[in-house]
């Protein structure tokens, strides 16, 4: 029998159990999502259901009833300004690490519980922090949608820095070492090589530089577009990551020769001529370019096994850093549009305090020795 109350109605159900049941905004009589245990809790369900319609904040319980594995995948669809890689990457994120575990989960059953083990059973399976980060930012951004269409109230994604990657330290190499893989390499990437590492360019930009990119004199060179390598094999020329990826990066002097014998030997006159290609003339793919230059090999007759070509920038932007440039200078000069990465070269500022410090103190030494001699002389007199 359902008890009577002002608001809303609670009965014994044949299991023992209590069943509530109200009258919405919309007019629709709707049942709570779960049986209660005791009629005490059946009433403090409805009379929070009561106070949500009073202040407004009531919500449509049926709007949250959507599957997450649509959800995203529609998410990602409809996603604006989504570059190409980024498209295939959130993709496959979703397939690889998101689908199997909460695909058919309803937005509105997702609570922080679940969204914790699903965290923890990926980094079990033996999926590296950087993923699983990658992974969870997704679907954060994702349910941070949903709180936006007003499917859930809350994000139930609230494990602190679970988004937040940790990548180990990359290598860098000396200058030495980046002038030996120049000579290591096949002679048509010497020039390649020379401005990843000492003009801080990221493989796609070099790929996609064409000789009007070159002042004539080689003096600098603008970045203008870049070239994307999808999942699927295409390539696509395209803008920057960003705005502040359209930059003019100065050449340093002791490469130029190398720059400009580069353009003159294997590049044609014509304006818009790819600057790196492979030996045939065809855009430079990645693959082809560390086939060409068995990259492995190369790098661990230098002493750097395991070092990736984008290394090199990572080189060419620590050792800007040590030259005593600004925060913003280095944004500049790596085509960085906010602080974020460019302050991971920061460390090496601190690397200069100490210089300084050891400075400092070797003159405190100095001028403390010269006055203890004077003293001493003084004595002697």
């Amino acid at each position: 029998m359902a008890d009577k109350r002002r608001f809303g109605r609670v009965r014994k159900l044949p299991s023992g159990r209590y069943q509530a049941r109200y009258l919405g905004p919309d007019g629709i009589d709707r049942p709570a999502p779960h049986t209660f245990a005791s009629k005490t809790d059946a009433d403090r369900w409805l009379t929070a259901i009561e106070a949500d319609m009073i202040r407004g904040t009531w919500r449509n319980p049926n709007l949250g009833r959507v599957a997450l594995g649509s959800y995203l995948a529609e998410w990602i669809d409809h996603r604006p300004g989504l570059r190409p890689r980024t498209l295939d990457l959130y993709r496959w994120l979703h397939r690889k690490y998101i689908e199997p575990t909460l695909r058919d989960r309803l937005l509105s059953e997702i609570t922080p519980g679940i969204v914790r083990a699903w965290r923890a059973e990926l980094l079990a399976e033996g999926v590296s922090p950087t993923m699983a980060a990658k992974a969870y930012r997704l679907l954060r951004a994702a349910l941070n949608t949903a709180v936006d269409d007003e499917l859930i109230r809350r994000n139930p994604c609230r494990i602190k820095g679970a988004g937040t990657e940790r990548a180990a330290e990359r290598p860098t190499a000396t200058v030495a070492q980046v002038f030996q893989l120049a000579d290591n390499v096949p002679g048509r990437f010497r020039a390649l090589v020379l401005l990843a590492a000492f003009a801080s360019l990221r493989y796609g930009e070099l790929a996609a530089l064409r000789r009007r990119d070159f002042d004539p004199r080689c003096r600098t060179l603008t970045v203008r577009a870049t070239l994307v390598e999808r999942s699927d094999g295409s390539l696509a020329f395209g803008p920057p990551k960003t705005d502040a990826g359209i930059r003019t990066v100065t050449i340093p002097d002791a490469i130029r020769r190398d720059i400009r014998a580069h353009l003159d030997d294997l590049v044609n006159e014509d304006q818009d001529a790819l600057v790196f290609t492979g030996a045939k003339g065809a855009v430079l793919r990645r693959s082809n370019f560390q086939t060409a230059c068995k990259w492995r090999d190369s790098v661990a007759a230098v002493g750097l096994p395991g070092f990736h070509f984008h290394d090199l920038r990572h080189t060419g932007n620590t050792l800007a850093s040590r030259t005593g440039a600004s925060l913003a200078d280095l944004m500049a000069r790596m085509g960085h549009a906010s602080t974020r990465a460019a302050m991971i070269y920061q460390h090496t500022a601190r690397e200069r305090d100490e210089h300084i410090a050891d400075a400092l103190s070797s003159q405190i030494k100095q001028s403390q020795n010269r006055a203890r001699s004077g003293h001493g002389q003084r004595k002697k007199r």
